[in-house]
């Protein structure tokens, strides 16, 4: 028997998180504030979602819009907040100036983190290297997971991309594994599924009514049902 993909649902609440389950999830990206893309959600939400369901919860730390740290010593501080919370997964990506990753404020994170998983965002989609970028976040603790649409305007253009990466699964900088997310439909995944791609990530697709209403348990299933034909 295949094994089972790997569907990740973005949720900015309980309600989502219990939807998103339902409709047969394996994990929840936690966020609040998607009009800025998604950024760290508080320990009070944390701890109703860990409550309400018993999938995995990957947290996003992220302060404001765009992909510069700012403040890294506030950063810090609800990355600790939260570990004490019982979050032990969690989601985050910052660049420099020159658009590489931000390697210092991203291993200071790592470390605070001590161990536990995290993907690393679509901040690889503006990075302008995304090889070297790889390589120089390859051996940081923790790392197990890049989010990507393979461009910066989704997965449209970005699909050859990422069937170049899926095809260089196992080398250096490329063990982690491929989320794939950012404008993802349902008839990308024939391909990507057959390039050995195994981990999807939705969020708007999730809500057929817009960021406004809570995920739908149908609309989650409908992605459920699809990975697993």
């Amino acid at each position: 028997m295949s094994k089972r993909a790997v569907l990740e649902v973005i949720a900015l609440d309980a309600e989502d998180a219990v939807a998103a389950q339902a409709g047969g999830a394996d994990r929840l990206e936690l966020v609040t504030d998607m009009a800025a893309d998604g950024l760290t959600p508080s320990r009070e939400t944390f701890a109703e979602i860990r409550a309400a369901v018993d999938i995995s919860l990957r947290v996003m730390l992220r302060l404001a819009d765009g992909f510069a740290a700012g403040d890294v010593a506030e950063l810090l501080r609800r990355a600790r907040e939260l570990r004490s919370a019982g979050a032990d997964e969690f989601v985050l990506g910052f660049l420099d100036e020159t658009g590489g990753a931000d390697i210092a404020v991203v291993e200071e994170l790592a470390d605070a983190l001590d161990g536990c998983r995290w993907t690393f965002h679509r901040a690889i989609d503006r990075a302008p290297d995304r090889d070297a970028l790889r390589k120089q976040l390859a051996d940081l603790p923790g790392l197990d997971t890049y989010l990507t649409a393979g461009a910066a305007t989704g997965v449209d253009d970005g699909l050859p991309t990422l069937l170049a990466e899926a095809a260089r699964s196992g080398e250096p900088g490329y063990e982690q594994r491929i989320l794939v997310g950012g404008g993802l439909r349902l008839d990308h995944l024939p391909r990507l599924k057959a390039a050995g791609v195994d981990a999807f990530h939705i969020g708007g697709a999730s809500r057929p009514d817009g960021w406004s209403a809570p995920v739908s348990v149908d609309a989650v299933r409908e992605w459920r049902e699809a990975l697993d034909a």
